[in-house]
C-alpha cells in the first residue's frame, strides 16, 4: 500500500501530471506512465496516482488492477525523485494481465519517465 504522503488525490494534480508541457510520458500495450516535476513542492516525497477506466473491465477487475499497480509502485518509490508526480494509466489489456506482466511493463516505463525528467533511475 502507498503511504498517504505518496498519493495523488486531487483532480487538478492528476490533470497537471497528465497534461504538463514539461512532463514526460511513456507507454506500452498495458500501461501509460505520465510524470511531471512539481517545483512548488520542492523537497516533498513523490506522489503517485492511478487511472483505471471502465474499458479495463468491471469493478472487480478495475480494483484488482489498481491494487496490483499500487503494490508494484510502492516497492519502487525509492526510484522516483522527490517533488515528482506520477500517474499510471491502465490500458484495456491491463485487466487481463498478471502481476508479473504488469511488473514487466511498469519497470521500463518508470525508468524512462524518470530519466526524461532528468532524474537518475
Amino acid at each position: 500500500m502507498l503511504p498517504a504522503p505518496n498519493r495523488l488525490r486531487e483532480r487538478s494534480d492528476f490533470t497537471s501530471a497528465v497534461r504538463s508541457f514539461g512532463g514526460c510520458r511513456a507507454g506500452s500495450r498495458l500501461l501509460v506512465v505520465h510524470a511531471t516535476s512539481t517545483g512548488a513542492r520542492a523537497g516533498l516525497p513523490p506522489r503517485v496516482g492511478f487511472v483505471v477506466s471502465k474499458a479495463v473491465g468491471g469493478a472487480v477487475v478495475r480494483n484488482r488492477t489498481k491494487r496490483r499497480l499500487r503494490a508494484l509502485v510502492a516497492q519502487r518509490l525509492d526510484g522516483i525523485p522527490a517533488s515528482v508526480d506520477v500517474v499510471v494509466r491502465a490500458n484495456p489489456l491491463a485487466g487481463q494481465a498478471s502481476s508479473r506482466e504488469l511488473e514487466q511493463a511498469l519497470d521500463p516505463l518508470l525508468r524512462r519517465v524518470v530519466k526524461g525528467l532528468g532524474g537518475v533511475a
